[in-house]
């Protein structure tokens, strides 16, 4: 039996006290990536503090960057940018070093800079993926949440059937923000799926934001059945699903290159939400994706309130990442 949820109560909706103004986003990203920060900002400026950049500081560089989880191939790119923009501008002084840096790693990260544009269809169907702890359930809560601050009507699809606590956690993001679910005991949740998209349709909802089991690119035959769930959303809804996101976990820092890569060739990503930066000191594995598997990163996450994950603007990340 599927299950509709009813809008929740006045208690339910009642917000916390909150005193003081509330700190912008570009606050609370920087706050986010204090980690990263330390790791890689407050080490870059004592680098640089010489003013001049030369092999040996290169090398220093370089070995800081790769400790970054910024990868080989972004680091040379980095590297090279930087040597050419210090001789081409002739740039001496520990500021401008810096500045160049920044501007290199702003251009190399901007092309994956793209809101996701929801007016295309309706219902807008997003398929949500990624392996058991990377946030994703919490993620789609907090999609959720974003999509109706924006005045869009949401169906949320509790697509992951084998783990109860998924369902669970999933309801009560619908039951926190006033969201349909649709949901069942166990089954089949490329099932689930449909019978959302069909719901959706009946009630002229903008949204459909369709959760599937956790799984390792490993397991193949997991790896299949995701394959499967996509095509049956294609059987609800030819043109969907008009997004297919993978969530990752900044913590795995180079491991998210594979993951990409395999839910890539599965399913069809077409863009990322990277969570828990805050939690981390590798954000910079969105230089290696950008390098070696460029995939719009829609979103980022840099705490666990519910309006801690925001689209990805390229300047205030690197900004956050220096400041």
């Amino acid at each position: 039996m599927f299950g509709f949820l009813k809008k929740p109560s006045a208690e339910t909706e009642a917000a916390p006290e909150i005193k003081g103004a509330a700190p912008t986003w570009r606050e609370r990203l920087k706050a986010g990536l204090s980690r990263t920060r330390a790791q890689f900002g407050g080490k870059i400026k004592s680098l640089f503090a010489r003013g001049k950049v030369d092999d040996e500081m290169l090398e220093e560089l370089e070995a800081l960057l790769l400790t970054s989880d910024i990868g080989i191939e972004a680091t040379e790119h980095l590297l090279a940018e930087l040597k050419r923009r210090a001789k081409e501008h002739k740039l001496e002084s520990p500021e401008a070093i810096q500045q160049a840096l920044a501007d290199a790693l702003h251009d190399l990260l901007k092309p994956l800079e793209a809101p996701l544009n929801v007016e295309r269809h309706k219902p807008f169907v997003i398929m949500i993926a990624g392996i058991n702890g990377a946030g994703k359930t919490t993620s789609i809560g907090k999609l959720a949440k974003y999509f109706q601050t924006h005045g869009k009507s949401v169906l949320l699809a509790a697509g992951d059937t084998f783990r109860a606590a998924a369902r669970e956690q999933l309801m009560t993001w619908g039951e926190r923000n006033g969201v349909t679910v649709i949901a069942q005991e166990s089954g089949d949740p490329a099932a689930v799926i449909f019978d959302a998209i069909g719901a959706a349709k009946a009630r002229g909802i903008d949204i459909v934001l369709a959760d599937t089991a956790g799984r390792l690119p490993t397991q193949l035959h997991l790896m299949e059945e995701i394959a499967k769930v996509r095509r049956v959303i294609q059987k609800a809804e030819p043109s969907g699903p008009h997004e297919t996101l993978l969530v990752l976990d900044a913590n795995i820092g180079q491991n998210a290159l594979m993951q990409v890569k395999a839910f890539d060739k599965a399913i069809h990503v077409t863009g990322l939400v990277v969570t828990k930066l805050d939690g981390t000191a590798k954000g910079g594995v969105l230089a290696a994706i950008a390098r070696q598997c460029p995939k719009p990163v829609r979103f980022i996450g840099v705490g666990e309130g519910i309006d801690d994950l925001r689209p990805f603007v390229a300047r205030d990340f690197v900004d956050a990442m220096f400041e």
